[in-house]
């Protein structure tokens, strides 16, 4: 029971960090220890779990795709997004910094756990931390492409929006405005246009469980270095989520619904310590750093206790 009760408490986590620009499902998911496993889960959705599920093998199918855990962890993505996601939405937009510092704490302490979980240190994988700390800095300085509306680009938009869901220190949405199809999906979403939803749903679908085999092939063969990689796209999503800056946003307009503003890129720059404001942000950072020491603590516990 205590082991399902962290299990949903670790689904709420990734449901409300999905919210935040810069921090992934994937991020908490590597954090407290789940990753690898949900990947194998995903990967599990397969041509056999199908077989078995039309052939009326239900039970089978169930086990085959790890079912309990996955619609335990599922259920609290679900649930923090239908409810606690919209409390940082909220967050958000009337205490940005505030916010992004108590997640910037929360990142740059986790950092720290995620590189523990590295068994050894040496060149290769100091070669695979700094390549995975370029490419998500590299990502996050991009400049957006222009919209593309072809059903292959949208498919693409898709595999691509999804696999950067379940990579630590990646944001899908951030991925699409790169892409230059935020507007188009957003449209899409709200005018139900199936010309754009369905190559895109496709897109997902196949890039999940494919990028999930990707994943879980690198995980069992290259453990180290592909652990090295991602704490390098955790440290590199700290660009995007470092509170001092400024958003370059431009106007999205949606069918039936009023205009979004949907950030392209920031202006970043340092806080004045003579500002009140800046001690509670950073306040508001050591809060996020204790509040990932005690969830790691909690995860050391629970593993023991399995």
């Amino acid at each position: 029971m205590n082991a399902a009760i962290g299990l949903f408490l670790k689904g709420l986590a990734m449901g409300a960090a999905n919210v935040i620009p810069g921090v992934s499902g994937g991020t908490i998911a590597l954090i407290t220890g789940i990753y690898e496993r949900l990947i194998n889960a995903i990967k599990r959705c397969d041509l056999t779990a199908a077989r078995l599920f039309f052939s009326g093998q239900w039970k089978a199918c169930w086990q085959h795709v790890d079912g309990q855990w996955l619609s335990i962890l599922l259920g609290g993505v679900a649930i923090s997004i239908l409810s606690l996601a919209r409390l940082f939405e909220f967050l958000l937009e009337h205490h940005e910094r505030y916010t992004m510092a108590f997640f910037f704490g929360l990142i740059l302490l986790s950092i720290l756990y995620v590189a523990r979980r590295v068994g050894q240190w040496n060149l290769p994988t100091i070669l695979a931390l700094i390549i995975g700390t370029s490419v998500a800095v590299g990502i996050a300085m991009l400049a957006p492409a222009s919209q593309n509306d072809g059903v292959a680009y949208v498919f693409l938009c898709g595999v691509l929006a999804i696999s950067s869901m379940i990579l630590p220190g990646l944001s899908g949405s951030f991925v699409l405005i790169l892409l230059g199809n935020y507007a188009l999906v957003l449209g899409a979403i709200s005018s139900f246009s199936l010309g754009i939803l369905i190559p895109l749903a496709l897109g997902c679908a196949f890039g999940l469980v494919a990028f999930s085999h990707v994943l879980s092939w690198v995980f069992k063969r290259y453990a180290d270095i592909t652990l090295a990689v991602m704490t390098g796209f955790v440290i590199g999503s700290l660009v995007v989520i470092w509170p001092w800056k400024n958003a370059i946003t431009h106007t999205v307009e949606r069918v039936g619904k009023p205009p979004r503003e949907v950030v392209t890129s920031y202006e970043w720059f340092l806080p004045n310590l003579a500002d009140g404001s800046t001690w509670l942000a950073i306040l508001l950072m050591l809060a996020g750093a204790a509040g990932i020491a005690l969830m790691e603590r909690y995860v050391s516990i629970d593993n023991q206790s399995d």
